[in-house]
Order: structure tokens, then C-alpha cells, then sequence
């Protein structure tokens, strides 16, 4: 009899990761999977090794981020038992972000969890959040922070996330909170980070499946009081906004959201390579220093003939190129610059995050730093 449902589910999601992983890797050093597409509909794997050997020394690390939960522990047991079948080495990773009291001891708990699923190398890393951005925002960074930092003390191919179809579906909903634009709507990535570090596996199961995972392999788990915590506002969506939304609408929410995050996120890709065609025809110099100031020349004719979805999005390019930061720069700084373009009446520079000025000078928009 094989394994149950739910277990077979996530194995499987694991499995066609594994398989892109081990498809990308023996490419290299050619381009990661495209962040927009899902991994690999075929449910075999790449050369796999035979059932219950250890993979070679010198194979491919695949690490799984995990937090104790029901999503990264089934993420966890999944990877202990597909990786060393396709020729993989497993390692794990928590992350103790000293935000409530005992924190160092859970995480020492889920280590010893992790090794005896079978996975190694397994380590704790103790991080500091800062207060950057509000405290959700400061601990992800946190977080990432210290992943990319096991990623590469290990040398790992990748590191394994246990985000879910509902993790994506209040993603998708905060984004339209924000009224950030296309790309906000598009919600997690299948693939993302430098290289393509961090793949996703569960982002087409949902919670439900992961936690009856759990309970079907007897694997304990940790409810982190943060997630039920109403001073967090994913909080607030999981546990408030997503159910009101059922109710009046009905069943199927949550699938109907992270379908418009992979549609939001093909056309996002799609106007995104349209932007960087376009910048190259508009950009009259490149990105220099002068005077220890970077400075970004556009052409204001060629970008007027643009559509105001590919326009703005060279602008907000140029406006990174010359030094403001990406996270500080909302939709309306864009909008207003855009002004410059198709309201022109002689108005003042406008000052962006990150002490960038914009100004038009003639036929040219002006962006630099200082």
C-alpha cells in the first residue's frame, strides 16, 4: 500500500523541484528556471539513485528552511525522503529570531527534528531584527538574510521554502492592499533569489494538505503564536479578512487569489522585458559617477511615446539604477515623475527615496544621486 494521500501530495511537489534543481545544475552555469513558471508537471526525476542509498559527498545540497511548523516540516520530511532517491544531498536550516521568549530552545528543538528525519548538514541561526519597515518586514529580512548566508557557507544549489497556495492567496490580497501595481498582485515566486536559491514546492497545496502530511508521518509541529497574534496584519488576513471573504463569495478564494498571482506575475514578466527593451532606446547615457553622484539621461520624447505601463516601469528602473532604494519606492514617487513626462508645465525636481532627484532639462530627464 503506498503512502497516504496527503504525503504523496507533497512528496511529489518536492520530487519535480529536485528534478529543476537537478535539470539547472547540470546546465550551469546557464540561467536558473524561469521565476514565473511552476516546476515540471512530469513526475520523474533526473537520474535518480537507488531507494534508501545516501547521495556522493560532492552531490548537489538542497537545503529546507523550517521553522517547526506544519508547512516546513512537511516541506522537511519531504526532502529527507526524495533527495537522496534523485542523487541529492539534504541539509536543513531554522532561523531563532529572538522575538519571544524560549526561541533559542525551540529552534535547538527543531534541529534535533530535522536530524532525525535524516537531514544533514542542520543548523540554528541566531539573528537580530531590526525595526526597518515594521516588525514583519525587519524579521523577513532577518531571515533571508541568514538564509542566503547558510546557502552560501554550504554551497547549496538551493534552499526549499514551505509557502502554500493560502500563503500565496494572502499574499496576493496584502499586495492589493498596498495598491502596489501588477507585479505586487503577482505574490510569491515559484523560483527567486540570486541564482534562483529559493524554490517554493508547495505553492499548489494548500495548508490543509501540509498539516495532514504531518499528522499522517506523526511529525510534531510548533503553532508560532505570531500566526494567530491580531497585531500582525498577515495575521489579521488569515484569520479575519480571508474568512469574511469565503462567506460572501464562497468556496474557492484562496485558489481564485493564487491563480491571479500567476496570471499578474506572466504579464508582470512579460511588461518587465518590454521595460528593459525600451530603457536601452530611451537612455541617452548610461548609469556614470560624476562628482560621486550617479546620474541616469532619458530621452523624454521616447519614453512619451511608451505605454504609461512600460514607461513607469523604466522610470522606476532608472530611478534604482541611480540609487533609490527598490523597497522605498512606491507607486506614487513613479507616478509623479511620470509628470515630468506627460504633464510637463515646468514644474520643480522631484526628490525620490534615497536622496535621488529627478528633474527634466529640456529634451532629457535628469535622474541622479546627491
Amino acid at each position: 500500500m503506498g503512502p497516504h494521500p496527503a504525503v504523496a501530495a507533497i512528496r511529489l511537489a518536492v520530487r519535480r523541484v529536485l528534478h529543476d534543481i537537478l535539470v539547472a545544475h547540470s546546465a550551469a552555469p546557464s540561467a536558473a528556471s524561469s521565476p514565473s513558471a511552476p516546476p515540471s508537471l512530469s513526475p520523474a526525476s533526473a537520474a535518480p539513485g537507488p531507494r534508501g542509498s545516501a547521495a556522493p559527498d560532492d552531490a548537489p545540497l538542497v537545503l529546507a528552511a523550517c521553522s517547526g511548523g506544519a508547512d516546513s516540516m512537511a516541506l522537511a520530511s519531504a526532502l529527507a525522503f526524495e533527495a537522496p532517491r534523485a542523487g541529492l544531498r539534504a541539509g536543513g536550516v531554522t532561523v531563532d529570531h529572538g522575538l519571544q521568549q524560549g526561541s533559542d530552545a525551540r529552534a535547538a528543538e527543531v534541529t534535533d527534528r530535522m536530524r532525525a528525519l535524516g537531514l544533514a548538514p542542520v543548523e540554528a541561526i541566531a539573528v537580530s531584527v531590526g525595526r526597518g519597515g515594521g516588525p514583519e518586514a525587519a524579521a523577513r529580512d532577518a531571515r533571508y538574510a541568514a538564509l542566503d548566508a547558510a546557502a552560501e557557507r554550504h554551497g547549496a544549489a538551493a534552499v526549499l521554502l514551505g509557502h502554500t497556495r493560502d500563503d500565496q492567496a494572502e499574499t496576493v490580497l496584502l499586495g492589493l492592499a498596498r495598491g502596489s501595481g501588477t507585479r505586487s498582485l503577482s505574490g510569491m515566486a515559484w523560483v527567486s533569489g540570486t541564482g534562483g536559491r529559493y524554490r517554493r514546492p508547495f505553492l499548489q497545496l494548500d495548508r490543509h494538505t501540509v498539516r495532514e502530511a504531518c499528522l499522517a508521518q506523526s511529525l510534531p509541529v510548533w503553532d508560532d503564536p505570531h500566526n494567530v497574534d491580531p497585531s500582525y496584519t498577515r495575521s489579521r488576513v488569515r484569520h479575519e479578512a480571508l474568512p469574511i471573504l469565503e462567506k460572501a463569495l464562497g468556496k474557492g478564494v484562496v485558489e481564485a487569489l493564487a491563480r491571479t498571482a500567476q496570471l499578474s506575475r506572466d504579464d508582470a514578466d512579460a511588461l518587465d522585458a518590454w521595460a528593459a527593451r525600451a530603457e536601452a532606446d530611451v537612455m541617452t547615457t548610461a548609469p556614470a559617477a560624476a562628482g560621486g553622484a550617479q546620474a541616469v539621461h532619458l530621452d523624454t520624447v521616447g519614453l512619451h511615446g511608451l505605454p504609461t505601463a512600460v514607461r513607469r516601469r523604466v522610470l522606476r528602473r532608472a530611478a534604482i539604477a541611480a540609487g533609490a532604494p527598490a523597497g522605498s519606492l512606491f507607486a506614487r514617487h513613479i507616478e509623479e515623475v511620470d509628470r515630468l513626462i506627460t504633464g510637463w508645465r515646468g514644474q520643480r525636481a522631484i526628490n525620490l527615496p534615497g536622496r535621488v532627484e529627478v528633474r527634466r532639462e529640456g529634451g532629457r530627464l535628469v535622474i541622479r544621486q546627491g
